[in-house]
């Protein structure tokens, strides 16, 4: 498989090009927890409860879950400049609708429009850096910016959604992006160079457009059965819906020549259990830190601008562990590693479960950076641990799956534990009680988790590609070799999450 370059008469000015991709990824993490900061500024002048705020969340995290890996593919086919581009102008045309929203169904559809977006930008921003960087120790060493330049957007959300919000109301924090868009627009048309794969396979529109059914049905009903009762006929449709579109897509991918999700792969245990913990991680910390900023305003009186402030550790203690969590791995293994980190973040998150009105910030601080600390902790070995066990041509595929179910646990954290708190508000528990319980059951679920990594999370063989009958089978991406760059099979590395 060939790379095809389109402007070869000039060699790309890596510095800009390091800079406009980590900028974009930065934009597009910066947004990940900006929201959440501005959530009880939403709630009140919106006049909206605690369903719309899930969906102001879970609009934008669902079609950033189920298109990540298309987005990759869109990338390495019609040109990962191009694809760039448009992902940042659909992004930057988007957030400027959700500041303009005069109501919450405009948001909706203004951050369902950033996730499309987010799709497109995350995955080609990282391939038009690695296709520009063909050496391995230059490449590595512009991988490690552009994650550690990008994470900086997750430490970055809350102090600057707490400030901006605080000052301007929640529009400003979409506002904000239309500077930085239109500068990398106007920077990227001048300055970066098209590449493409030419040998790229074909989108799998079928199992996308069942995969973003499925889970989007599954998803409202997550979050409209806490509101409308679990027996709504709304509510029974949308699951069994869900149940006969999931389904359609298992069958789907399994005659598919060329699926975006080969099913095969979960013949091997590393990769099942490493997949399934990556669920639980994206499901325990976005569904708990959904509700971080809401703790603080609704239920202890804080500003909002400070609340931002005092849900920092959390963030820091991810970024400041995540950087050590490979090394360890390579030096412990990665079940040891991800099971320390697990057995930190679900009694974390037990503990945020007893907190309450009355409780001393000096007592909560800790308990978020137990938590952050110990998803730092398992995230990347979790990636590490997918990719590994799968053959070498199959590794940024298992890197894209990977990222790709963390996402579709944080759609499903945030619908579920959401639900949670909105049937305890039903029975007639206050809020605070309800967010304890939600608390609680992530925290339950994560504890679980470590058990079951400490278990099963053991080195497996590589999976064997299926025989060819009388063909070659197309693959959907490569891993990583100095000829050959996939945006699909590196959608993982910083995706929004």
């Amino acid at each position: 498989m060939t790379e095809a370059h389109v402007a070869t008469d000039r060699r790309p000015n890596r510095a800009v090009l390091l800079t406009v991709t980590c900028l974009g990824q930065f934009m597009v993490l910066l947004d990940n927890t900006v929201v959440g900061a501005a959530l009880p500024d939403m709630q009140q002048r919106l006049h909206t409860q605690l369903t719309g705020l899930q969906w102001i969340v879970d609009a934008y995290v669902l079609l950033v879950a189920m298109l990540l890996l298309s987005g990759g593919i869109f990338a390495d086919r019609f040109g990962r400049k191009r694809v760039y581009l448009t992902g940042v102008a659909v992004f930057t045309a988007a957030s400027v609708l959700c500041s303009l929203a005069p109501s919450l169904g405009w948001l909706v559809v203004g951050r369902v429009l950033q996730g499309v977006g987010a799709a497109a930008l995350s995955p080609a921003s990282l391939a038009l850096l690695v296709a520009a960087h063909p050496v391995p120790q230059e490449r590595i060493r512009a991988i490690g910016l552009w994650a550690g330049l990008s994470g900086i957007g997750l430490a970055a959300g809350p102090v600057v959604g707490g400030v901006l919000t605080d000052a301007f109301g929640w529009p400003a924090i979409f506002l904000v992006n239309l500077p930085v868009g239109a500068v990398l627009l106007l920077v990227g048309l001048r300055h970066l160079d098209e590449s493409r794969n030419p040998g790229a396979p074909a989108v799998d529109v079928p199992g996308t457009v069942l995969s973003v059914l499925g889970v989007g049905a599954l998803t409202y009903g997550l979050i409209e059965g806490g509101a409308r009762g679990w027996l709504s006929p709304v509510v029974l449709g949308s699951f069994a819906a869900a149940a006969v579109l999931l389904a359609a897509f298992v069958a789907v991918e399994a005659r598919a020549c060329a699926p975006m999700l080969p099913l095969r792969l979960f013949r091997q245990r590393l990769f099942t259990v490493s997949n399934t913990a990556m669920g639980v991680v994206g499901f325990a910390l976005m569904g708990s830190s959904f509700f971080f900023s809401q703790f603080f305003v609704s239920v202890q009186g804080s500003s909002v601008l400070r609340a931002g402030l005092q849900t920092l550790p959390a963030t820091l203690a991810m970024v400041l562990v995540s950087p050590y969590a490979g090394r360890l791995a390579a030096r412990y293994g990665f079940r040891a590693v991800v099971t320390t980190g697990l057995a930190l973040a679900g009694p974390g998150l037990l503990a945020l479960g007893t907190v309450h009105a009355d409780t001393g910030y000096g007592n909560v601080w800790w308990r978020l950076a137990v938590v952050g600390a110990g998803f730092g902790l398992a995230l990347s070995p979790l990636t590490g641990a997918a990719v590994q066990s799968v053959g070498p041509q199959e590794g940024g595929l298992a890197s894209g799956i990977s990222s790709t179910t963390r996402q579709i646990g944080a759609v499903l954290g945030v619908a579920l534990l959401g639900a949670v708190v909105r049937t305890r508000q039903a029975g007639g528990a206050p809020f605070e009680t309800g967010l304890d319980d939600a608390f609680l059951v992530a925290g339950a679920v994560t504890s679980a988790t470590a058990v079951l990594t400490g278990l099963w999370l053991a080195k497996a063989k590589p999976a064997e590609p299926e025989p060819a009958e009388g063909r070659a089978t197309p693959q959907r991406s490569t891993g990583p070799g100095p000829d050959t760059v996939t945006a699909s099979g590196r959608a993982s590395a910083g995706s929004p999450s």
